[in-house]
């Protein structure tokens, strides 16, 4: 996996302030896409392990909530084996750090319906996210006045309640 940035600071992309880790590769290419170059999976830096120490490090001050995950894509597949050993990592040495997704796939029909049928690596990366962002940004429904959003379609859904409830469970507070 390759990836295009890694910010230190991040306060636009989840709440608080957090690590931002923005994935390489992506076929969706979006129009109005705000990251077009990080469509090549080639873009940026191969992540190593070195880039995993490093984050991890990021994330240990008490000030810093937790990563987002962003891209780019992070669920097309040779994103999602990249990424998962640092997720894994994440929770296994800071349970307490939330973990946020972007996503233009949804996650109802494209992740749990298709991609978690296909591949395990799916299904564990699912059960460490807390938040996904997901959909497609449509140019057509872009609003600069949402939070965490480019576009209306997009939705803010609680992972775990969403499994827990076997429906789309949404982020009311950050849904306005």
């Amino acid at each position: 996996m390759y990836f295009a940035d890694i910010k230190k600071v991040d306060v636009a992309n989840g709440p608080g302030v957090r690590i931002s880790l923005f994935v390489s590769g992506c076929t969706h290419h979006c129009k109005g896409c705000f990251n077009e170059e990080a469509w090549d999976f080639k873009y940026g830096k191969e992540f190593t392990k070195e880039d995993e120490d490093y984050i991890i490090e990021l994330l240990k001050p008490a000030h810093i909530d937790g990563i987002t995950i962003l891209g780019g894509e992070p669920f097309e597949y040779v994103n999602q084996k990249g990424i998962l050993p640092l997720i894994r990592r994440i929770k296994k040495e800071m349970p307490e750090k939330s973990i946020w997704c972007f996503s233009g796939y949804t996650f109802d029909k494209d992740i749990l319906d298709d991609m978690c049928q296909k591949w395990d690596e799916t299904k564990e990366l699912i059960s460490y996210i807390d938040v996904i962002v997901d959909g497609k940004f449509e140019l057509e429904n872009k609003n600069i006045k949402l939070k965490f959003r480019g576009s209306s379609n997009q939705r803010i859904i609680d992972v775990k309640e969403s499994l827990k409830k076997n429906k789309v469970i949404t982020i009311d507070k950050y849904m306005n």
